[in-house]
C-alpha cells in the first residue's frame, strides 16, 4: 500500500520531461546559457552532458564531466537538414537518458537563434552607424563617441580606418579577425555600391604614441587581410568629427589600388606613406586641389605621353627616383645619356618647371604623386 502511494505520488516521465524543458527554456531566456541547460540535462539523464555548437564557439561540459571521458550517447542539434552541434552524454545512460538529451538539443537550438538575433541587431547598428558616419558629415562628434562606446568602441583618443573589398566568400571570418586582432575595433561587412566590402574603426591605441601605434597596428591588419581581397586604410584621426573623412580617405587608397596598374599608380609599400598619405588627406577634403595640383604640373607631360606614346613621365620619375644623376637614370630606363636630357627638356616646355631645378623638382616630385593617385579617375 505504502509502495503504491510512493509510485502514485513520483512525477510521471512526461512530468519531469515538461518540468526540465521549462527550465532549460527559462536558462536561456534569462541569459544563463548552454552551461545551464548542460547542468540541468545532466541532473536529469544521471550522467555528466557536453554542449558543443560550433557556430557559437561554444564548448560546455556540466560539473564533473572529465576532459577525456567518451560519449556514451549523442543527439544532433539540427536546423532544418544543417547540424548545429551535438549533445553528448559522458557516463553511463540511464533508461530515460535520451529524452532530456533531446531536450537539451531543442533549448540548445533556441539559444542559437537567441544569440543570431543579438547579432543581427548588432550588425544593424554597426552598419547603420558606419554607414551615418559615411554619408553625414552633421554628425555631433559627442553623439559619434556615444553610439560607438554602446557598440563596445572607444573612440574618445580618434581612430584609424580600414576598408576592404573583399575577393572571399567569408566576410565574418575578415571581421572576426579583425576583432581579435584589435581588441575595441568596430567592423562590420557592408554592401557599398554593390561591392562586398567589410569597414573597419580601429580605435586609438594605449599610450603616449597612441597615432603611430594605432597606425602599425592597422599596417598589420592590413597586411594580414589583404589575402581575403583589397584594403585601404586611412591616416590616423583624433578628432571624431573627422571620422567621416578618414572613411573617404580609406576609400580613396581603396580605389587606387583597386584600379590602378603598375604604370598608372604607386605601389601598395609607398601608398600609405609620408606624401602620399598627405595627398590623401587633402584628396578625402578638397579633391579639386589635387587635381588642380596635378594640372598645373604634370599634365600635360601626361597628355603628351598619351597622344605620341613617349615616356616623359617615366624617364622624369627615374630621374628624380636616381637623384637627378643622369647616368643612373639612363642606365635605369635603358636609354642614352642625351636621350634623358631631351626628355627633360620637353617636360619643362611642357609644365613650365625645370626638373634640374631644385625648386621646380619639388614641385614635379608632388606633381607626379597627385598623378598616380588620381590616375584611375582620368578619362581614358
Amino acid at each position: 500500500m505504502a509502495g503504491d502511494e510512493a509510485a502514485a505520488a513520483a512525477p510521471s516521465l512526461v512530468e519531469r520531461l515538461r518540468a526540465v524543458h521549462l527550465q532549460m527554456v527559462d536558462a536561456v531566456l534569462t541569459g544563463d546559457g548552454l552551461q545551464r541547460v548542460a547542468e540541468l540535462a545532466a541532473v536529469a539523464a544521471g550522467a555528466p552532458v557536453a554542449i558543443v555548437i560550433p557556430r557559437l564557439g561554444a564548448a560546455v561540459a556540466s560539473a564533473g564531466a572529465l576532459a577525456d571521458a567518451a560519449s556514451t550517447a549523442e543527439v544532433p542539434i539540427t536546423s532544418g537538414d544543417e547540424v548545429l552541434g551535438r549533445v553528448q552524454l559522458l557516463g553511463p545512460a540511464a533508461g530515460d537518458a535520451l529524452e532530456f538529451l533531446h531536450l537539451a538539443a531543442v533549448a540548445s537550438l533556441t539559444e542559437v537563434a537567441v544569440e543570431e538575433a543579438k547579432e543581427e541587431v548588432e550588425q544593424n547598428l554597426r552598419g547603420s552607424f558606419l554607414e551615418d558616419l559615411r554619408s553625414r558629415p552633421d554628425l555631433d562628434p559627442r553623439e559619434i563617441v556615444r553610439r560607438a562606446g554602446r557598440l563596445g568602441c572607444d573612440l574618445s583618443r580618434g581612430a584609424v580606418v580600414l576598408c576592404a573589398e573583399l575577393t572571399t566568400d567569408r566576410p565574418r571570418h575578415v571581421v572576426a579577425t579583425i576583432a581579435g586582432e584589435h581588441p575595441g575595433a568596430l567592423a562590420q561587412h557592408m554592401d557599398a555600391g554593390g561591392a562586398p566590402r567589410v569597414y573597419a574603426l580601429l580605435p586609438a591605441a594605449g599610450g603616449d604614441d597612441a597615432p603611430e601605434a594605432t597606425l602599425g597596428a592597422a599596417r598589420r591588419i592590413a597586411t594580414r587581410l589583404q589575402r581575403h581581397g583589397i584594403v585601404g586604410m586611412s591616416s590616423f584621426y583624433a578628432d571624431p568629427s573627422e571620422f567621416g573623412r578618414a572613411i573617404q580617405e580609406a576609400e580613396l587608397v581603396l580605389d587606387v589600388l583597386r584600379r590602378s596598374d603598375g604604370s598608372h599608380g604607386p605601389i601598395p609599400e609607398e601608398i600609405g606613406k609620408g606624401t602620399y598619405r598627405l595627398l590623401f588627406r587633402v584628396l578625402a577634403s578638397h579633391p579639386e586641389e589635387v587635381r588642380s595640383f596635378y594640372e598645373d604640373t604634370v599634365a600635360r607631360v601626361v597628355a603628351y605621353d598619351d597622344q605620341y606614346a613617349t615616356d616623359l613621365v617615366g624617364t622624369l620619375e627615374a630621374y628624380l627616383d636616381q637623384n637627378c644623376n643622369m647616368n643612373a637614370t639612363a642606365a635605369t630606363i635603358f636609354a642614352h645619356r642625351h636621350t634623358v636630357a631631351y626628355r627633360l627638356e620637353r617636360v619643362k616646355e611642357l609644365s613650365g618647371l625645370d626638373p634640374t631645378q631644385s625648386e621646380d623638382r619639388e614641385r614635379l616630385g608632388l606633381g607626379l604623386k597627385a598623378y598616380r593617385i588620381i590616375a584611375p579617375r582620368l578619362p581614358r
